[in-house]
């Protein structure tokens, strides 16, 4: 436990939030009345129309610790840097917590966050994902399936697999983490910075720890979520995935030959007066037997895993007959739907969620890194 008591900067970004706002800040510094810690707010304003920075600068009559940074409108990844910058710099904060203006994050969980760093945690989420943690009842199908696949690309697509709420908002950091973190490297303006940071700060080896939260769905404003914020953010998990990876590299170049190998035989046993509907499935098992292989000797060799080969191989067959499978219901399907294309054009759009299958159940299941194997 921190000994000395601590300088801590609540960072809320805002856009239009002059109607939370005050109500935000009376309630968090009435938790601050039982933190033994410096508390301080800092509220991150990209020039509101609403005003919301005139509430802010008459608030700070009576409230001393509360700051304000203006701006211009980028995204929120942009203004959650420009506030950590000034919390680092100009504040000597020792710790950061990010959090949303809208009440969706309860003032009354900030002690419980602020304990797990006590404990010695560098990096703590207040998560709705792990046990005890919720969503909101109120949630349609839409919002569930947009805030789960979110974490989904997160953890399986950027690398983040030991978190269950990699895009939640609602944080406590020290900046000790944040220092040894090149904010222009992370290359995102929108909310898609909860996953780069996140992905930063892991590789940094913080100690990352979830505390479950109860996530409430704001009564006033908007929500600033868009479709370009969606895309940067998938975009972005791939573009971590891609610069941090070796392993989906050499997957990717594996994958490749796989192509080659399923294509080449196809049109040879296709020469060979094969039927199309034979040959396709002798293609497709030829190519997942040679992407095993070099899988298995090349992408995944530096894993340890408690599984024996003769598991492994089990576990690869079973894989391999669901990818044969999904590859070949698609060149079925498109065979059907589309007669008059060629044949060639169907067998390759069956090897791409074939590819994908493949990669995530043989990467997580058949050759699932297990740090205690021997």
């Amino acid at each position: 436990m921190n000994a000395t008591p601590l300088k801590t900067v609540i960072i809320v970004p805002t856009y239009n939030e002059r109607d939370n706002i005050a109500a935000l800040v009376q309630a968090l510094q009435e938790q601050f009345k039982f933190i033994r810690h410096d508390m301080h707010i800092l509220v991150v304003d990209d020039n509101s129309p609403d005003r919301t920075a005139d509430v802010v600068q008459d608030l700070q009559a009576s409230h001393p610790n509360l700051h304000l940074l203006n701006g211009q409108k980028q995204g929120l990844g942009i203004a959650y840097i420009r506030g950590m910058r000034h919390a680092m710099e100009e504040l000597s904060a020792d710790i950061v917590f990010e959090m949303d203006a809208d009440f969706s994050h309860k003032p009354e969980d900030v002690p419980r966050l602020l304990a797990a760093i006590d404990a010695g945690a560098d990096f703590v989420i207040g998560s709705r994902y792990v046990r005890g943690g919720t969503i909101p009842d109120e949630w349609g199908l839409y919002r569930r399936l947009n805030s789960r696949f979110g974490n989904i690309v997160a953890r399986y697509l950027a690398g983040i697999y030991s978190v269950r709420d990699c895009t939640a908002g609602f944080r406590a950091i020290r900046t000790s983490i944040l220092r040894r973190i090149d904010f222009d490297k992370l290359r995102v303006q929108g909310y898609a910075f909860q996953v780069a940071l996140l992905h930063a700060a892991k590789t940094c080896k913080a100690k990352i720890v979830e505390i479950p939260v109860n996530f409430i769905d704001r009564t006033h404003g908007e929500s600033k979520l868009g479709i370009r914020d969606i895309i940067e953010f998938i975009l972005n998990a791939w573009w971590i995935r891609f610069d941090s990876s070796k392993t989906f590299l050499k997957f990717i170049i594996v994958g490749a030959s796989g192509v080659v190998v399923n294509l080449g035989v196809f049109t040879i046993l296709l020469a060979q007066g094969f039927n199309k509907y034979g040959a396709s499935p002798i293609a497709i098992e030829l190519s997942i037997v040679t992407n095993f292989f070099l899988n298995n000797g090349w992408t995944f060799r530096w894993r340890k895993t408690k599984d024996r080969m003769r598991t492994r191989g089990i576990k690869f067959n079973a894989v391999s007959l669901l990818s044969l499978g999904v590859s070949y219901s698609t060149f079925v399907g498109l065979s059907m739907l589309l007669p008059d294309y060629p044949p060639q054009l169907h067998q390759f759009a069956g090897i791409i969620p074939a590819t994908l299958v493949n990669y995530f159940l043989n990467s997580y299941w058949t050759f699932k890194h297990t740090e205690d194997a021997h």
